[in-house]
């Protein structure tokens, strides 16, 4: 796709497990990534879904390294619709790298995708996330209460939205 991003790789599966041992990083996961054949399946997971016009996952790459990953997923048709979630390693937080791979994700989207619509939210106590969502042209919408349900904790969220015409 560009520098940044690319599709996952089954030769990506270590550093997948790497960035799920993360603190708080298996709640970015549908599913335990506690093994390498875990991590092989969250890979081929993402595969299939791309291949089903699902999702679309990619590698985040800083210098050539994949560090994070951004995706478009909960593809929808008919009101051309996705979910856009990313994550980066803790060594790769802080330079920027999130924004400008969701920026390039929804370049990707709008363009290749025909997507008109691209939401994403994220914990109103994670201003981190705040800043990427607002630094890659997505404003805030609103805030949608216990929306989250992470160890039997209820968390607020904060959508934003961006639009192919922003």
């Amino acid at each position: 796709m560009n520098s940044l991003l690319r599709p996952w790789t089954p030769d990506d599966a270590p550093v997948v497990l790497a960035a799920a041992g993360e603190p708080l990083m298996d709640r970015q996961f549908t599913f335990p990534v506690d093994s390498l054949p875990a991590a092989r399946e969250w890979v081929a997971l993402a595969q299939a879904r791309r291949n089903e016009d699902m999702a679309y996952s990619f590698a985040v790459l800083h210098e050539g390294v994949p560090v994070g990953n951004v995706a478009v997923s909960s593809v929808e048709r008919r009101h051309l619709t996705g979910w856009v979630s990313y994550w980066v390693r803790e060594e790769a937080r802080g330079k920027g790298l999130a924004t400008a791979a969701c920026r390039a994700l929804s370049e990707f989207a709008f363009t290749e995708l025909g997507l008109f619509r691209l939401e994403l939210a994220h914990r109103v106590d994670n201003p981190a996330s705040c800043r990427v969502a607002l630094g890659a042209g997505f404003p805030v919408e609103g805030v949608e209460r216990a929306r989250l349900l992470y160890d039997g904790v209820r968390y607020d969220t904060e959508t934003h939205a961006r639009l192919a015409g922003d």
